[in-house]
């Protein structure tokens, strides 16, 4: 879409004291009117707010505190990242501060200022920096078609006027310490790194997540400009048909479609693969002990790993699990259990609650069940519409595509069992004391979904296998063959990535 070049000419931007005067008090009250009719809405505003304009921003930041009720806004400065943050990857930390339904979220130098001051330095070639930008894009797009109101400010300011405003302070010490070494650095730097923000700003608006720039050389046409666009932006959330609320334990049980994808991809998957007890022994001793040696060395070097469990209910994912951390020290491995959404996570989207599991640098994180929860149970019952599963494919790609960037492994397990051994297994645990915990009335009912989830699970695995991010097929009828089979295979990806 076109977009204006930030012009360092224009500088006619101008508003009246008297004319400030008199609209500051209605302004405030529509702000606060708008923000609490916000809470009992079914989403949430995220207000990036960037520019060369770095003092103005942050007088913009404390405006909004003061106008608006400061309880109710999420205000996240981010600046060089720390060295928890460098450990995960890039957008981690951004995803960690996302405001919940129902309130406001205030990024001041958020991932554009980041991705900027990158590609000033060059610390991106070409093909890198393409990547990130695409990444911005698709968050941006995520975030909007799950309902969020994104509103990008850019806050400009013309170099004569960022001259005039340090030469003011060097005079005027009182005011002096307000003016950072960045702020001269852009003055220096000015002519070179304008072309670097206007491509970014162009390159990263959309009609969902558009950019507005707000001339910064007037500070009372700038408080009111900012607070008028996010008032449009509340007011415009508010009057527009929000999407159905999703509520944790309601399906709604619908039907799955006949799609391309009725094709059988479970049906190639050899069942009769067994281990015999002499032979499973001394393959499991010999993956495990590998696998120890090979954690080791990860966390050493830094190398993290995600592995996501996925498969039948009763198809052994627990004894699977429980065989490679008991090979790993507990320092360097963590199991996180996915059960349904708590009302936290419902107000957000629904990667939120993974992207902030991700590991540091070094350790293994084991996901019993994951997001393919959307396009799984969620597609199945009828937790998601189908606007939501549907595009969650590609949202889920992109989401392990960055994990894969950041050199994580990332290995995904669908344990495969047939009908007739599901309800062998159904019927040991009722009568096993410790197991009967297991078997709850959702697991017989799923049973009688067995097709539709066979349809599910034939797309999920035709859309989201990738080179870096493969599904494997484990045949888990014979529950030894399932357990040497995948720390075989976490022990090939371990040794292929630290090998790199």
């Amino acid at each position: 879409m076109a977009f204006p070049k930030l012009d360092p000419g224009q500088t006619d931007k101008k508003l009246p004291k008297d004319e400030y005067a008199s609209a500051v008090p209605r302004m405030r009250v529509d702000l606060i009117n708008a923000q609490y009719d916000l809470q009992s809405a079914d989403f949430s505003v995220l207000v990036n707010l960037v520019g060369d304009d770095r003092q103005g921003c942050e007088d913009v930041v404390d405006l909004l505190h003061e106008w608006m009720d400061g309880r109710y806004i999420g205000t996240h400065y981010f600046g060089d990242p720390s060295e928890e943050v460098q450990e995960r990857p890039y957008f981690w930390r951004y995803w960690r501060a996302l405001p919940p339904r129902g309130r406001v979220g205030l990024f001041f130098g958020d991932f554009a200022w980041s991705l900027i001051e990158s590609r000033f330095k060059d610390e991106f070639d070409e093909k890198s920096y393409e990547l990130r930008l695409d990444h911005v894009r698709k968050l941006y797009a995520e975030l909007a078609a799950d309902g969020m109101v994104i509103l990008n400010l850019w806050l400009h300011l013309p170099k004569a006027e960022l001259k005039k405003r340090l030469k003011k302070a060097k005079k005027k010490p009182a005011d002096e310490w307000r003016v950072h070494d960045v702020d001269r650095d852009m003055l220096s730097d000015y002519d070179r790194i304008l072309p670097i923000c206007e491509e970014m700003v162009r390159r990263t608006t959309s009609d969902s997540s558009p950019w507005h720039i707000v001339e910064s050389t007037d500070e009372r046409y700038r408080n009111l400009t900012v607070a008028k666009l996010i008032l449009d932006a509340i007011e415009n959330g508010l009057n527009r048909k929000p999407p159905p609320r999703k509520t944790a334990g309601k399906s709604a049980s619908a039907p799955v479609a006949d799609t391309d994808f009725r094709r059988d991809v479970l049906g190639s998957v050899d069942l009769s693969r067994s281990l015999e007890k002499d032979d499973y022994k001394k393959k499991l001793e010999r993956y495990q002990r590998k696998i120890h040696k090979l954690s080791l060395q990860a966390a050493k070097k830094g190398v993290s790993s995600v592995l996501v469990f996925e498969g039948w209910d009763a198809a052994g994912k627990g004894g699977i699990i429980r065989r490679i951390t008991a090979a790993i020290s507990a320092r360097d491995v963590r199991v996180v259990p996915i059960a349904s959404p708590t009302e936290e996570e419902l107000a957000h989207h629904y990667l939120w609650r993974f992207w902030r599991q991700l590991p540091p640098a070094g350790r293994m994180l084991i996901f019993d069940r994951s997001w393919y929860g959307r396009v799984l149970v969620e597609r199945v019952e009828g937790f998601a519409s189908d606007d939501e599963w549907s595009r969650a494919y590609d949202e889920i790609v992109d989401f392990e595509s960055q994990l894969v960037e950041h050199g994580m492994l990332v290995r995904k397990f669908w344990l495969h069992i047939d009908a007739d051994e599901q309800l062998a297994r159904f019927k040991s645990r009722e009568q096993t004391p410790y197991k009967k915990y297991k078997i709850t009335d959702d697991d017989y009912r799923n049973r009688d979904r067995w097709d539709d989830y066979v349809v599910a699970v034939g797309e999920m695995v035709a859309r989201t296998s990738t080179e870096q991010a493969p599904w494997i097929l484990v045949p888990a009828n014979n529950k030894p063959w399932a357990r040497v089979a995948v720390l075989k295979e976490v022990c090939k990806g371990l040794e292929s990535l630290l090998e790199r």
